[in-house]
């Protein structure tokens, strides 16, 4: 298996990068294809800013693709861990697993004389133990560390989406097939680094193998566990600098993937117009919506007018209700307010309406600007209220006599 991964040249594309989206291959070197060429490259072939996508990717959107599984993965940083650390579990766990091997041989070997392995069910049994024995503790390390390996990268992510069958993902698409074979970045960044790992692969083999030669050589004469722990420590020499040097490439391999991630997720200047309108709405529905809450706060307002014991005038710009009930309250509330055109319907409701007008120009813009509707007046002016409230009723019992 660790054969096949190193001499396979992928042409596919990085698995990590998990995004269909045709604008995340960039190609700089199309352009200079004719028109005239044999054969015809589609538009989508080509760069997200080739396709006017080149706005940054949206919080929205980089989680609304975490949720789907496309996230910035490189499967080569969780294939040189695995490697790595089932190395250094095999180097640690190796004395132990010979000597249950050879007890397991011993086993079977008295088995096959004493009875007929082929009727005896507790031969099956004894085989999954000794099973178990071997590979479970490798195992288990793997994938603990394939666990790590991938939290280390996108952190902790659960989704079943990648794994939903969606007959798109099958149905074959040549023009896609020779994009990210032929055509993308991606695929030349790929075939580069493959070609480099067995370039590298192959250079620490034999750098290792020529210096351990002499012991090599010597097994010929050496006993049969001996030969085998000489070859054994030479083979994982191997395998543990190979481990190491897949491990430094699958860093800028990361990187790579993460900078590939965010181009398949760039969005043009109309795309980030409609995820605004679907997340805060539609502006003109907005606007409405503002503009009929003003008018409902409004309405409210104005039928709190002809309840108001006293509303105070600038005459003209402002006009403030003023509401005092000592039973219900601590102090006189603001119970309508309005500048300009609205000042103007509170003093029409209130004359109406019989709601004494009396013309304090500070007072009203202070309240105005200091004060909300349904809040109390400052105790500061209590006072000036107080002198307000006395003319007020003073001007009540003369229009009683």
């Amino acid at each position: 298996m660790i054969g096949m991964e190193l001499f396979s040249l992928p042409l596919t594309g990085f698995e990590g990068s998990e995004s269909s989206d045709p604008g995340s291959w960039k190609n700089p070197g199309v352009h200079s294809l004719s028109r005239e060429t044999r054969f015809p490259i589609h538009l989508q072939w080509f760069a997200a800013e080739d396709e006017g996508r080149t706005e940054e990717p949206t919080e929205y959107k980089i989680r609304k693709a975490r949720e789907e599984g496309k996230v910035a993965k490189s499967a080569d940083l969780t294939s040189a861990l695995i490697l790595l650390f089932g190395v250094i579990a095999l180097a640690a766990l190796g004395g132990s697993m010979v000597r249950t091997m050879i007890e397991m041989l011993r086993f079977f070997l008295d088995k096959a004389v004493e009875t007929d392995i082929s009727r005896d069910r507790g031969v099956v049994q004894s085989f999954m133990n000794y099973f178990i024995r071997l590979t479970l503790p490798i195992a288990a390390i793997a994938f603990i560390t394939a666990l790590l390996g991938n939290i280390l990268q996108v952190g902790f992510l659960f989704t079943t989406k990648t794994i939903t069958p969606d007959l798109n993902k099958i149905v074959p698409k040549f023009g896609k097939f020779v994009q990210r074979a032929f055509l993308s970045q991606e695929a030349a960044f790929n075939f580069a680094k493959s070609i480099l790992k067995i370039l590298v692969v192959g250079a620490i083999s034999y750098i290792i193998i020529r210096s351990d030669f002499p012991k090599i050589s010597r097994t010929l004469t050496m006993p049969f566990l001996s030969s085998f722990q000489t070859l054994s420590i030479t083979a994982l020499k191997i395998i543990l600098g190979s481990a190491v040097a897949l491990l430094i490439f699958a860093l800028p391999d990361y990187l790579f993937q993460k900078r590939q991630h965010l181009e398949s997720l760039k969005m043009s200047k109309q795309e980030i117009k409609e995820e605004r309108k679907m997340i805060d709405g539609d502006p003109l529905v907005r606007s409405r919506l503002r503009e009929r809450m003003r008018q409902i706060l409004t309405q409210s307002m104005l039928q709190n007018v002809p309840k108001a014991d006293v509303v105070v005038t600038n005459p003209t710009h402002y006009a403030v209700a003023l509401e005092w009930n000592k039973e219900r309250m601590i102090a006189p509330m603001v119970t309508a307010k309005g500048q300009d055109n609205m000042a103007f319907k509170i003093r029409e409701i209130a004359q109406k309406n019989s709601v004494p007008l009396i013309e304090n120009k500070p007072f009203a813009r202070a309240l105005y600007s200091e004060v909300e509707i349904g809040d109390v007046i400052p105790e500061k002016y209590y006072h000036v209220m107080a002198v307000i409230l006395a003319e007020v009723y003073k001007m009540r019992n003369q229009a009683a006599v």
